[in-house]
């Protein structure tokens, strides 16, 4: 055997052990998922002691979703998410991409301190201004609505922080053309960033909406009435300590919460790793 063959070898033999170490890598952390989707169709009595298969198997039921679907308003708890994403994802990737612009393309007095300041905010946990923002939102009215849930999200750091390095990544040579051709800077953001940047726009909208479906403790604090809670809140009233253990309807409201963002994320998981490259780019 020649060194060529034998270096096929050894290269075949890396690729096929790098496949089963990420299938494996894969089940460990899907396993929970799955573990829960099976436990969902079994009854609650079966849960208080570690069933065997066997017993999940002969008792396996859709009695707790219908439970589920019969005793919450599983399709209000969704709305009211849905709402409060699309809100925050339109706003925040629009502002961002304009606040942006400045930093990638127009000197100005101050910029590299501006700028700074932003990547510092991004620093700051959001549950430090919860407080602040709470009493600016019921000064203004604003509880138990839906642009209270979601104004404090409208700007972002980190949206502003990844359009700027989208923006930097496209070629300067662009620029200068199009301003030679008499493109105003509206214009050119228009026509050339933005298109540009769809794939960074894309990423950006999977993870405002998967942390935005799964936010819990800023919209328990504006909503006011059951028909503004969301499916974070809706799955937390479920559990009530003085009620019998409902540990099969809690893994199915669970599985049925989940099914949004695990869409969002499979069809959208190739914008989410375009979007993070081209944002790394050094302009």
């Amino acid at each position: 055997m020649s060194n060529r063959e034998k270096h096929y070898l050894t290269t075949h033999q890396k690729e096929r052990i790098a496949v089963w170490v990420k299938i494996l890598i894969a089940i460990v952390f899907f396993s929970p998922i799955l573990l829960g989707l099976v436990c969902s169709f079994v009854p609650d009595e079966y849960l208080l002691i570690f069933p065997t298969v066997k017993t999940i198997v002969s008792n396996l039921t859709v009695k707790n979703y219908v439970k589920v679907w019969n005793g919450f308003p599983v399709f209000t708890y969704n709305k009211n998410s849905l709402i409060m994403c699309f809100m925050v994802i339109v706003m925040q990737i629009g502002i961002g991409a304009l606040a942006a612009y400045p930093f990638a393309y127009l000197d100005f007095k101050a910029k590299n301190l501006l700028f700074t300041l932003v990547l510092i905010a991004m620093m700051i946990p959001g549950q430090v201004v919860y407080i602040t923002n709470f009493l600016t939102m019921r000064k203004f009215g604003l509880l138990n609505t839906y642009l209270g849930m979601t104004l404090p999200s409208f700007v972002s750091g980190r949206t502003l922080f990844l359009f700027r390095q989208s923006y930097k990544g496209i070629p300067r040579e662009m620029k200068e053309a199009a301003m030679v051709d008499g493109c105003k800077e509206l214009r050119y953001l228009v026509q050339f960033a933005l298109p540009l940047s769809l794939p960074s726009a894309a990423s950006l909208a999977i993870m405002i909406f998967i942390g935005e479906y799964n936010a819990y403790l800023w919209p328990l604090l504006i909503a006011r009435s059951s028909k503004m809670y969301t499916v974070q809140i809706g799955m937390e009233q479920m559990i009530n300590p003085d009620a019998m253990p409902t540990n099969g309807r809690m893994l199915a409201a669970a599985m049925m919460s989940l099914v949004m963002p695990m869409i969002i994320f499979i069809f959208g998981q190739d914008y989410i790793l375009r979007g993070m490259l081209r944002g790394g780019v050094k302009g």
